[in-house]
């Protein structure tokens, strides 16, 4: 099945679902947001799709008819498509992250999941694709007083160079990217680590103490790195 509504063009998203009753509530929930809607409900015609590279973001179940959401992630990779895949998952495992991360996804939700998170990791991931594309004709990227020269890889705040290392550097790039979004430390885990198996979530904290002592004017009392209880950190109020 097939569909395609019309709304406000904030951006259009695929979903390749088989659960009915999922596919319709997340369907109309993105409309009322501002997104065109597309579905699919099994893997072949998802995997074409996709590959007909209509979409700014895919959101793709990993149990699905006939060809899994894995398969359809790596297929869309190994045809040169960038757009935007966020899996969703009934499954738990880290191995099964790690996997579809491996695979090409971007971001993941294990189900069930609150809507409201949903849309944040769908934010973040279009606004992610929006810094991707502007970095092809831009050479820095900015938040505040803080801004990250990609030419020569430095970071500044208030035009003072930071001395930062590599990880250091590819953390704060990732906070500026996902600005205003609550991160797990999974994500960043993910995102920078690409869950390197001598790393863990501890190595998240011990790197965002570090960048606060570089960037905050009172790492104790942070106030631009922000700790958000019970999940992770964002960056900004």
């Amino acid at each position: 099945m097939n569909s395609t509504r019309e709304a406000t063009a904030e951006g259009r998203i695929l979903i390749v679902e088989d659960d009915a009753a999922l596919l319709l509530a997340l369907s109309d929930r993105l409309e009322r947001e501002g997104y065109r809607v597309d579905s699919a409900t099994d893997g072949d015609q998802g995997a074409q799709m996709v590959a007909d590279g209509n979409h700014d973001l895919v959101i793709l179940d990993v149990m699905l008819p006939f060809k899994n959401g894995f398969e359809i992630a790596r297929e869309a990779r190994t045809d040169g498509l960038d757009v935007p895949i966020l899996m969703l998952t009934a499954r738990g495992e880290v191995t099964d992250r790690v996997v579809g991360l491996e695979f090409g996804a971007d971001d993941y939700l294990t189900k069930p999941f609150e809507f409201i998170e949903l849309l944040a990791r769908i934010q973040a991931l279009l606004r992610r694709a929006e810094f991707k594309s502007a970095k092809a004709g831009a050479h820095t990227i900015e938040y505040g007083d803080l801004r990250i020269d990609l030419r020569s890889a430095q970071a500044f705040r208030k035009d003072e160079p930071l001395a930062l290392s590599s990880k250091e550097m590819q953390l704060l790039q990732y906070f500026i990217e996902n600005a205003g979004v609550a991160l797990t430390r999974d994500n960043l885990l993910g995102a920078v680590w690409g869950y390197d198996s001598s790393t863990n979530t501890r190595t998240v904290d011990v790197h965002v103490g570090r960048l606060r002592q570089k960037l905050e004017d009172e790492p104790n009392s942070p106030q631009l790195i922000i700790t958000v209880r019970g999940l992770g950190y964002r960056l900004g109020q």
